[in-house]
């Protein structure tokens, strides 16, 4: 079973960029899309196209703003969002069950307020804090679940290109690497670290000239799973050579037991 999510910056906009290229290369079984910046009445001619697919988008309240997307080969038996409205405002979760594997694609809220001023940070830490207890019983119990999205964090110095100039930043803040450790200490695994220690891999790279190609990036994008979904996991990736959006898209390869 392949599992891929992309933050997209924009669904109308990737779509003119060679998405659904992606999409078929892919073979993905479930995508899970970040900032698709569009209501559902404003993707018809976009949706049309992905006739093969089940789709299924929760959009933000206000226009042109964050929303996240599912696209899957096989219908989810549900699909849930947090049931807080705080949150829910901003179409930020979505909580789909494919057999007995739980798949949330999140998009975690900037700790920057609109003055880049960290203003933020507290509503991203709640945020966090409430996904985690949502998730908690079903993950010490066992369950299946993955976590997958724009975490808007890179959790250690390995995970951005230059850390000690962005330790003041919002997604290298102490307080938000805490909570990502915080995570990790409980049972989540960090898919991708789990299978590469190196450095150099990163999801995301500023729109200013040249930054891509010299590879000054973050990794803010993951993929976490439970004990219970990681005995099922074969491979972690990022496919940092996928242009159409200023992040790249990650993914999991899991054993198709995962699901029954």
């Amino acid at each position: 079973m392949r599992v891929r999510s992309w933050n997209v910056n924009g669904l109308r906009a990737v779509m003119t960029k060679g998405f659904h290229k992606w999409l078929d290369k892919s073979e993905s079984d479930v995508v899970g899309l970040q900032e698709v910046k569009a209501q559902p009445d404003q993707l018809t001619k976009e949706l049309r196209k992905l006739k093969k697919f089940h789709v299924h988008i929760n959009a933000a309240e206000r226009k042109g703003y964050s929303g996240v997307g599912l696209i899957s080969k096989q219908k989810p038996d549900s699909v849930e969002t947090m049931g807080v409205s705080e949150f829910d405002v901003e179409g930020r979760v979505q909580m789909a069950r494919f057999g007995k594997l739980k798949i949330v694609n999140v998009y975690v809220p900037n700790g920057n307020g609109k003055e880049r001023d960290n203003s933020r940070v507290p509503y991203k830490l709640a945020f966090s804090k409430k996904l985690f207890e949502l998730l908690e019983d079903e993950k010490k119990n066992g369950g299946r679940v993955l976590v997958m999205g724009d975490l808007n964090t890179a959790h250690r110095e390995i995970d951005l290109a230059r850390p000690k100039q962005n330790a003041k930043t919002s997604g290298f803040l102490t307080e938000e690497r805490d909570e990502l450790d915080r995570w990790m200490r409980n049972g989540w695994v960090d898919t991708f670290r789990h299978f590469e220690p190196g450095e150099g891999h990163y999801s995301w790279w500023s729109q200013r000239f040249g930054v891509r190609a010299k590879n000054i990036g973050w990794r803010l994008d993951m993929v976490l799973a439970s004990p219970g979904a990681m005995q099922f996991v074969k491979s972690a990736c990022i496919e940092s050579t996928v242009t159409g959006s200023d992040h790249a898209p990650v993914g999991v390869e899991l054993d198709d037991g995962v699901l029954s």
